[in-house]
């Protein structure tokens, strides 16, 4: 099946997804292979419904959020080089990465990147910020019945009042970013792909 894949992805598309994402040649085949298997409508993008289908999303809280991050505002489906886009902020940094000096754009799977994507799954409105309904929303996703109302506006509270340093009632990626500078957000932002 995997050369399948690879027949159907041309030589220069998977030079120019490797460019762009740092996935290795036989990492984009195998994941061109997952994709393709995904496809139920068969046209080379995947919906939602498409998505839904993965035990992993379905059963995990953030799911919804994970599977809006696929698609651009106003999208309802996504074609192969967006689906790798969007896993390649899950691709674990590798030694040799560390040290590169590049002056060309920052890897998609930098800490800069994992914060920003992660920033993304809390910021409901699209407004730069984090404020306490939408962190609410989020806690209400991830605990689900398991704790009162009362508990989680307390923990909001808190989380807001100690990560605000600016006065807003509300969370801004600098300040996202303040909190969770001693969080090994490389490692806990990273999917294990097959080499």
């Amino acid at each position: 099946m995997g050369s399948r894949a690879s027949s159907l992805l041309r030589d220069e598309e998977i030079e120019e997804i490797k460019k762009e994402t740092g996935f290795s040649h036989s990492q984009i085949t195998r994941l061109y292979s997952r994709f393709t298997s995904l496809d139920k409508g068969e046209n080379g993008t995947l919906s939602r419904e498409d998505f839904q289908r993965i035990p992993e999303l379905a059963i995990n809280p953030l799911g919804d959020r994970i599977i809006n991050a696929f698609f651009p505002e106003g999208e309802d489906q996504v074609n192969f080089r967006g689906f790798m886009r969007t896993l390649a902020h899950f691709r674990p940094i590798e030694d040799n990465e560390k040290s590169k000096d590049q002056n060309g754009p920052e890897p998609l799977n930098s800490r800069s990147n994992k914060l920003h994507f992660a920033f993304q799954l809390y910021d409901l409105d699209k407004d730069d910020k984090i404020s306490r309904d939408e962190l609410l929303q989020v806690l209400r996703m991830m605990v689900g019945v398991n704790i009162s109302d009362e508990q989680l506006g307390s923990i909001a509270d808190r989380t807001i009042q100690e990560a605000d340093q600016d006065g807003d009632s509300a969370i801004s990626f600098t300040e996202f970013v303040k909190v969770l500078e001693k969080v090994d957000v490389e490692q806990k932002m990273s999917i294990r792909f097959l080499h």
